[in-house]
């Protein structure tokens, strides 16, 4: 064999062997940020975290979501939001970057680009102030869903000022949120990224000694209707989901919240 047709076949192996050593280094990283991921619980309370329907809970310093790879996106994230946490502090925007805690691969942010939609948190950034690095974390890929912009910036925006003052009136809340997965969805990007329909908030006030719980469900477009218009009990939203949002209550206390549609007990003014 001549070198001019050795030195082709050797240059091969050589890209091939750093190919493979580089996919390996991947995958290696990408299981212990997993394993790592898995043992953090500091700001969530898992004993109020919702079911999940893919098996796939991943728990970061600030929230936990479970992920949803038919969808590319999670089907809920949920976090509890403190009095203390509510914070004035600016923090500069960071790059959005895929969570490599996701086993089956999060999507990746330039599905979004031209795509005509915003890329929404589900736990927002604001929520996360009181310190930088839970700030940064909800810029994970994990945690956003396509959103239209006037969606983003007008109803949804609302429901989410409106939960950081139930928040601080109430002593701290839980909070469940996510796009409402359904097959047949449009989709975006190479990796089509599922564009929801609809999206849900659940909130609990656990902390005062009388629990109260509301639901919306609202549809993906923005309204200048009253927020109170979107309230929908829990057990409708579990409907629709398949997902037991809060499994941990005591039972009697679970039905009894999760059946009602009432926002009597809480302040929209």
């Amino acid at each position: 064999m001549s070198r001019k047709t050795i030195y082709p076949i050797i240059a091969i192996l050589i890209a091939l062997a750093v190919y493979f050593i580089n996919d390996y280094l991947d995958n290696k990283e990408k299981q212990v940020v997993y394993e790592e991921a898995a043992e953090v619980k500091d700001e969530t309370n898992v004993f109020f975290l919702p079911t999940s329907t893919t098996g796939q809970i991943i728990h970061h310093d600030g929230y936990s979501l479970s992920y949803h790879e038919d969808y590319e996106q999670a089907e809920w994230v949920a976090y509890e939001l403190k009095k203390t946490h509510l914070s004035r502090t600016n923090f500069k925007r960071p790059y959005f970057e895929i969570d490599k805690s996701v086993k089956t691969g999060a999507a990746h942010w330039k599905n979004y680009k031209r795509s005509g939609y915003s890329r929404g948190h589900l736990c927002p950034a604001a929520d996360r102030k009181y310190s930088k690095e839970a700030h940064d974390e909800t810029f994970l890929t994990s945690n956003i869903s396509p959103q239209s912009f006037d969606f983003n910036a007008g109803v949804w925006n609302r429901l989410e000022q409106k939960v950081r003052y139930w928040a601080e009136r109430n002593d701290g809340i839980f909070v469940v949120t996510g796009g409402v997965l359904k097959p047949g969805l449009e989709s975006i990007g190479e990796e089509e990224v599922a564009v929801p329909k609809y999206f849900y908030k659940v909130i609990m006030d656990y902390n005062n000694g009388n629990p109260k719980m509301m639901a919306f469900l609202l549809k993906h477009e923005n309204s200048n209707k009253p927020l109170y218009d979107f309230v929908v009990s829990t057990d409708e939203l579990e409907d629709l989901t398949g997902i037991d949002f809060f499994p941990g209550l005591d039972d009697d206390i679970e039905n009894r919240l999760e059946k009602s549609n009432s926002y009597k007990n809480w302040n929209f003014n």
